[in-house]
């Protein structure tokens, strides 16, 4: 029997000996500035002279690392050694695939503070949310591991006396898998583990601007000892060598986390059959969210304001579950929102790598550009309570801002804004609240605070997202106990994180022998 697994610790950072060790790992990770990283192939390096040039969202002077780009010639290169490799890990035993993403585990485990550093310099994590990123990874590792060993025993089905039947669960062939910036390694450590674990080959595109962090778990997947050409890693953008992977006869399914437009994309393009294919390609998608909080008349207010917050403000509301509408009775309305503001402004912006800045930086120049110019919707839109001002001087950065008084069909309360940013709407009464919720076309996070149990009962049923969270912020799940992925347009309905996530990498098959 596989022994429950209990989600990674997150490090307390007041403790001055955990401040020392990553401190220390900082240091390390900036004296690495600036090094080449190859495409991994087969297990060859292979050098281009195209690089992206991935810089610190905090000072944009200092470049991170300079990344092989792949060309289309070296993605066919790629599919062709992942082709040719499922052939053999399909038949490595699930336990001992298994056991590499253990020994994976125990590697990150030791070097946890040197990923949480490249999430600080690379993706512009603060400690906290840098630790839980590389803490998730872990999880999904360790957990995917024994959902693996679970799975292999197959489904029990009824045999007659005539016959026995099996159902057993077997890999589907070569993935593309394309994670987000935003959880630069848990998701992108997660994608791939799932499908490995399952017995299947990758093509791994990290994000353009982490791909460092993805070279640096491509060598514990080595040291691990996953056998070469099972992850394949080849950086590049999406608008050179994306369509191509997704197109390819060979590629049997896409795993992909980011934006609505990249992923509906991905999904019509999975749609057609091209020639030399045989089956149907398999989509999961995570798309993102218009994620809301529920502030009922009956509540703890101070926690209302906390939690719409942090879970607006976390890593500068970089998450697809970041709360980006707070919906409030009118009767708190005037308290939670005095509240919220207070809270915001006492909120640190700056470098992640100072401790104190509770904000960050945005990713790079096409968010602060797009989150700007939300800003001036807003001021259309709404009342300016807070921020509304960014800088780009030396890194992308924005201060959480919040308006106040939005119109439940305004644009911000529609459009994903993707950064420190959240609209407040008064609702009439409950019934109003839960019908402004539920007025977009997204569905992944909500939360709701209420002392009302018949409120709360009646959000179970109607609030409609995948993730929805009582008396709390709407951020924050943890694998194995918060299986993650949402409704609409917020993709394919896959909980990551959760105990049927495998099947989508796997295919049912059924053997029956008559006596």
């Amino acid at each position: 029997m596989v022994v429950p697994y209990k989600h990674e610790p997150f490090t307390d950072f007041t403790v001055e000996e955990n401040r020392n060790d990553i401190e220390a790992a900082l240091k390390q990770v900036e004296a690495e500035f600036g090094k080449d990283y190859d495409l991994i192939i087969n297990g060859e390096r292979i050098a281009t002279e195209d690089k992206i040039v991935s810089l610190n969202p905090s000072n944009k002077e200092q470049v991170i690392g300079n990344v092989s780009k792949a060309n289309i010639e070296l993605a066919e290169k790629a599919m062709q050694v992942a082709n040719e490799t499922f052939n053999t890990w399909k038949k490595v035993s699930p336990e001992a695939r298994a056991d590499i993403l253990f020994k994976a585990a125990a590697i990150v485990r030791r070097r946890k503070h040197e990923f949480s550093a490249y999430l600080v310099h690379e993706a512009g994590k603060p400690w906290n949310e840098a630790d839980a990123d590389t803490a998730e990874g872990i999880d999904f590792l360790e957990y995917y591991a024994r959902q693996m060993i679970e799975l292999s025993k197959g489904y029990p089905v009824e045999s007659r006396p005539i016959e026995h039947n099996k159902l057993s669960y077997i890999p589907l062939g070569v993935g593309v898998v394309i994670p987000p910036w935003n959880f630069a390694f848990a998701i992108m450590a997660g994608m791939t583990s799932a499908a490995v674990v399952a017995g299947n080959t990758v093509l791994l595109k990290p994000a353009e601007t982490t791909s460092v962090v993805a070279y640096k778990f491509m060598e514990v997947l080595e040291e691990a000892g996953l056998p070469k050409g099972v992850v394949n890693y080849i950086p590049g953008y999406g608008s050179e060598i994306g369509d191509y992977i997704v197109d390819h006869p060979r590629t049997r399914f896409i795993s992909f986390t980011g934006s609505k437009a990249v992923g509906v994309r991905i999904y019509e393009r999975a749609a057609k059959v091209h020639p030399g294919q045989k089956w149907l390609k398999r989509v999961v998608a995570e798309m993102g969210g218009k994620d809301a909080i529920i502030v009922d008349n009956d509540c703890d207010l101070e926690l209302a304001a906390q939690s719409i917050v942090k879970s607006a403000f976390g890593f500068a509301g970089q998450k697809c579950s970041a709360c980006s509408r707070a919906i409030i009775h009118e009767d708190v309305y005037d308290e939670v929102l005095a509240r919220a503001v207070e809270l915001t402004k006492e909120l640190q912006v700056g470098s992640p790598v100072d401790f104190n800045n509770f904000v960050g930086p945005v990713t790079d120049q096409k968010a602060f550009d797009k989150i700007t110019g939300y800003i001036e919707i807003g001021k259309e839109e709404g009342k300016l309570m807070a921020g509304g001002t960014a800088d780009n001087s030396k890194g992308f950065f924005v201060n959480p801002t919040i308006f106040a008084d939005v119109d439940e069909n305004a644009r911000i309360m529609h459009e994903e804004v993707f950064g420190p940013f959240v609209a407040f709407c008064k609702a009439k009464d409950f019934d109003h609240a839960l019908e402004i919720a539920n007025n977009t076309e997204y569905g992944l996070t909500g939360a709701v605070l209420s002392r009302n149990r018949a409120h709360l009962e009646r959000a179970r049923e109607e609030f409609h997202v995948g993730n929805l969270y009582f008396n709390r912020g709407c951020t924050g799940a943890i694998v194995g106990y918060h299986p993650f992925g949402g409704f609409n347009m917020s993709g394919t309905d896959s909980k990551a994180g959760g105990p049927d996530y495998l099947l989508h990498f796997t295919q049912a098959k059924l053997v029956t022998e008559q006596y």
